[in-house]
Order: structure tokens, then sequence, then C-alpha cells
């Protein structure tokens, strides 16, 4: 039976989603329903019994009229076709998405992990009294932000060939719709996860300071003054990348349950629209699509007028914790 509703939820996805054709889905799905039934009952074979069924109310010339749909159907041939994303290219689509943003995020973990060179070789300089040293860690400062920076810029031209998402009109079928909802929730945990370490490596990236200055108190010493504040730049750096991570996959699923237009069948299918987000006006709708892209903008804007790339990776620690609150702000009441 799954098969021959999937095929009707097919046919009727591009139709109005209006309480005529909705009364016309489930009637039509209580025959397809009640002739399987019987088929089943004479001792055909599954396979056979949905082909059957599927060959005598397939149709929908033949039965718009006894349905009483029929000027609906001449209205939606009428209407402009949408491209049906396959099942292979939403799989793509996704892997496109998480790789994307792997890579957003390592760039953004070089820019973060850039001051622990001048960090590291000036302790290590005062130490042994050769102040030049420090010169080394500010040829590995540019280095980290050069790949940083080549990182997150090549990451942008990563979705280039699904460009088409934004500028064509375009829809999943429901049993599409159905394998991505239940992909996205059983990501929840991986992204939870994800969620969870990189707070924790961010909380925890100031325990070596404080372990440093309690144990070695000398003036000089290469583990209180260089490693312990270099080890924040690598626990929140490494955090940064897992709390980026975290809602890679979770971001493309959103992206296509969010295809299928909002008036028909198809965009009232239950994974689509237990995903649907309804803002307050299309300002908040585009500002939160692109939110990510926006912190991102401001960070290396910041960080390059400034160059205080040390203090500069609050800013995605900040827009992590601010995101939810805001969408909540921005959603409306209407579902």
């Amino acid at each position: 039976m799954e098969t021959i509703k999937n095929y009707l939820e097919t046919m009727f996805a591009n139709l109005p989603n209006t309480v005529e054709v909705k009364n016309a889905k489930d009637e039509l799905f209580s025959m397809m329903e009640d002739k399987y039934s019987e088929l089943i009952a004479e001792g055909k074979p599954e396979n056979e019994a949905v082909g059957i069924v599927i060959s005598e109310f397939g149709n929908f010339d033949e039965l718009a009229e006894s349905l009483g749909i029929d000027q609906v159907i001449n209205q939606e041939s009428a209407s402009v076709d949408r491209r049906i994303l396959t099942t292979s290219e939403v799989i793509n689509y996704v892997a496109d998405c998480t790789r994307r943003r792997f890579i957003l995020a390592f760039g953004t973990m070089m820019c973060i992990l850039a001051p622990v060179g001048p960090i590291i070789f000036s302790a290590m300089g005062d130490a042994i009294g050769v102040g030049n040293l420090v010169m080394i860690g500010v040829l590995l400062l540019f280095i980290c932000v050069a790949i940083g920076v080549g990182a997150i810029i090549f990451s942008a031209f990563i979705n280039n060939e699904w460009k088409f998402l934004d500028k064509e009109l375009c829809s999943i079928d429901y049993a599409t719709a159905e394998a991505v909802a239940r992909s996205k929730d059983e990501n929840q945990m991986t992204r939870g996860l994800f969620l969870t370490i990189g707070i924790m490596l961010c909380i925890i990236s100031f325990i070596p300071v404080i372990v440093f200055e309690t144990i070695f108190q000398s003036p000089i010493n290469i583990l209180s003054d260089g490693l312990g504040p270099a080890f924040i730049f690598v626990g929140v750096g490494i955090g940064v990348m897992f709390i980026l991570m975290s809602s890679a996959k979770d971001a493309a699923y959103s992206k296509i349950l969010s295809l299928n237009d909002v008036d028909t069948i198809a965009g009232n299918y239950e994974p689509v629209v237990k995903e649907r987000k309804n803002y307050v006006n299309n300002f908040a709708k585009d500002f939160m699509s692109m939110y990510w892209k926006i912190v991102l903008c401001i960070y290396l804007i910041v960080s390059f007028s400034s160059f205080n790339w040390g203090s500069t990776w609050i800013i995605w620690i900040i827009a992590g914790i601010i995101r939810k609150p805001l969408e909540r702000i921005l959603l409306s009441e209407r579902r």
C-alpha cells in the first residue's frame, strides 16, 4: 500500500491545496485501497496487485470528472511546471552542503588558530633570550590566515551547481519528503553531539591557562606564557569548527523540505508543514537564510580592520548563542 500511497501523492502533488482536491484525493485513495484489498483476497501477488491498481486508477484524465476536479486539472495543466528533484540529487545536494560547511568551518578554525604562532614563539623567545624568534610566529600567523581565508572563499564556490534551487521552481515528491524528514530526525543526535562538543571545547579552553598559572609562577615560563594562552585558541578554534559543522546537514534538509509550493498538495505534506517556518516578513526570511554568511562577513571585516584575530573569534560564539532567540522573535505565530 505504501507504493500506492506514494503514487497517489505524486498524482495530486501540484494540485491546489483546497478542500475539494483533498476530498477527491481521499476518495480516490479509498477506491484504490478497496481494489488492492480485493485483489489480495483473490490471491494476487502484492506487486501484481499494485500494478493493476495503478493501471486502473492512474489516469487523471479519465477520473477527473467523476471525482469532480476536472476544472482543477485543466487549470493545473496550464500552470508552470516545476523541476522534481530525484532522490540521488537530494543525496548529492546534502553531501555538497556538508562538504561546503566543513571547508568553511576549517577555514574559520585556521583564522582563529592564527595567533597561536606569535604567542608560542614570543614566549620561547623570552625564555631563551632571542627576541627575533617572534617573527617566526608572525609568519605562521599570516600562513594560517591565508589558508583560512582561502578555504572560506573556496567554500563559497562548492554549491554553484545547486544555484538553480534558488532560481528555478523545484519540488520533491512525497516519498522523498518523508525520506528527508526521516534523515533529518536521525541526524539530530549527531547535531546535538557536535554542538555539545563544540561548546564544551570553548568553555574548557581556558583551563590550561589557569592550571599553568597556578603551577608555574616563574616570571618567564613557556607553559604559562606560551602554551596556556595558545590552548585557548586551539580549544576555541576546534570548538567553533564543531559548532559550525553541527548544522551542516540540518540546513540542507530544511532547504529541500522548503521547495514545494505552499499552495499545493505537495506543499502541505506532513514533513513539509512540520519544517515550514513563517517569518513576520520577507526581510526577516531573507535575513535568517543569510544569517551565517552575514556573520562571516562581520567576522572578516572586524578581523581585517582591527587585525585582532585573538579576540574576534568571540563573534562566532555570540552569533551561535543569539541565533535561536532571534529566530523566535522573527517567526510569526501563524503555522
